[in-house]
């Protein structure tokens, strides 16, 4: 089988020759750019580093990883169209995309700046992230005040540094598939985030509970402006995209985000109009990305068209193993759940992580519906040891 048909055939809930594996297929299913140093020091490999995602500094996995690790996914991301070095304080070279412009700041820290010169994101000292700032519709009081600013919100969520052509995007798309890869094609939409990234997460929050007008309003222009996107991207794409990735982080550690009612009422909706709009244009599979403890959403996931869920996150609460794949098994697939990355893959020994393998695959694997991923990204704590443990085992038990 190639890559394509693996993850495809384990998508409509059959056994494949092997359990396909995801890294780096997304942003939220690869290596955090220390994680990725410290592995290729390890494996003695000397591949630049890129960083597509600077909020999470996340770094593209590199055909040497992805052909040692037998990795099926590949990731297709509007990128930019000039890398440069970075501003980069843990120790190793990195290229970012050229629009993306990191300073370091009087405190250590690291700040990217916008167009305007404005801050729309930091790094604090010693953190590995940049976090938001300066959202760009915080001020506004009424929802009349939105339509001045629907051009800011119809091309929300497609980053302001991946500034390729959309003829590279396809070739570059048109050349993976035909070597028979599995694309994963990311649509860089969201629905709730965007609220909340637009308003900011406090002010977004209130709106859903006071506001529903601004909301909808809100809403009516981001989704207004995704589907133009998958028109436009569509034709270009679909018969070289396998699988479609949408965002959205419905869930915390501890429970939803937000109560189901309100999900249901004001934020599924658009989800509906979203994904029916993917299918009919893309034809894919729609692979649905949410942290946190989301139990409570997949029967409302399932019936938006969502195929597979990442990145199943075992440690938040009601996302046991065992019962998601007995409750939900038959029809929604389950793309992650490979390793606990918060609790396993970070503070085991490689035997460890070996049995946690073991016992997941023994879990999710039989039927299908399961492509193997550890839990979100791989994070600078994890030893590069327990991440050759991980794909050992799997080579072990990762058969039919």
């Amino acid at each position: 089988m190639t890559s394509s048909e693996r993850v495809l055939t384990a998508l409509s809930h059959r056994e494949a020759d092997r359990i396909p594996r995801d890294l780096g297929g997304t942003e939220s299913s690869g290596m955090t750019a220390c994680s990725l140093s410290k592995l290729q020091n390890h494996l003695r490999l000397e591949s630049e580093i890129k960083i597509f995602d600077p909020y999470q500094y996340v770094g593209y996995v590199g055909e040497d990883i992805r052909d040692r690790f037998r990795i099926d996914t590949f990731n297709l991301t509007m990128g930019p169209e000039k890398w440069v070095k970075a501003v980069n304080p843990f120790g190793f070279d990195a290229l970012v995309p050229e629009k993306w412009r990191e300073e370091l700041d009087e405190k250590g820290g690291t700040v990217a700046l916008g167009d305007n010169g404005q801050p729309v994101a930091l790094r604090p000292a010693g953190s590995y992230y940049y976090d938001p700032v300066n959202p760009p519709l915080q001020d506004l009081t009424d929802s009349s005040e939105l339509k001045q600013h629907k051009g800011v919100i119809s091309s929300f969520d497609l980053p302001s540094f991946a500034d390729e052509p959309e003829s590279v995007l396809q070739k570059r798309a048109v050349e993976t598939h035909a070597k028979g890869d599995c694309v994963v094609f990311n649509l860089c939409c969201h629905i709730l985030a965007a609220g909340q990234l637009l308003r900011g997460y406090e002010n977004f929050m209130v709106d859903l509970m006071t506001d529903e007008k601004m909301v909808r309003t809100l809403l009516d222009y981001l989704i207004e402006g995704y589907l133009l996107r998958i028109d436009r991207l569509a034709p270009l794409l679909r018969d070289s995209v396998d699988v479609v990735l949408l965002n959205d982080d419905l869930g915390t550690q501890n429970g939803p985000m937000l109560a189901p009612s309100t999900y249901r009422e004001l934020i599924k909706p658009y989800q509906k109009i979203l994904f029916t709009h993917v299918k009919r244009k893309f034809g894919r599979p729609i692979l649905f990305h949410s942290c946190g403890a989301v139990r409570e959403f997949i029967p409302d996931l399932l019936d938006v068209g969502v195929d597979a869920l990442n990145p199943v996150q075992l440690s938040a609460n009601g996302m046991d193993a065992r019962a998601l794949k007995h409750d939900f098994g038959n029809d929604m697939s389950f793309w992650g759940g490979g390793v606990d990355t918060q609790t396993v893959l970070n503070k085991s020994t490689p035997s460890e992580v070996a049995d946690s393998v073991r016992r997941n695959v023994e879990i999710f694997a039989p039927g299908g519906g399961f492509v193997f991923c550890q839990v979100h990204n791989i994070q600078p704590d994890v030893p590069p040891e327990n991440v050759v443990a991980m794909y050992k085992a799997l080579d072990e038990y990762g058969g039919y």
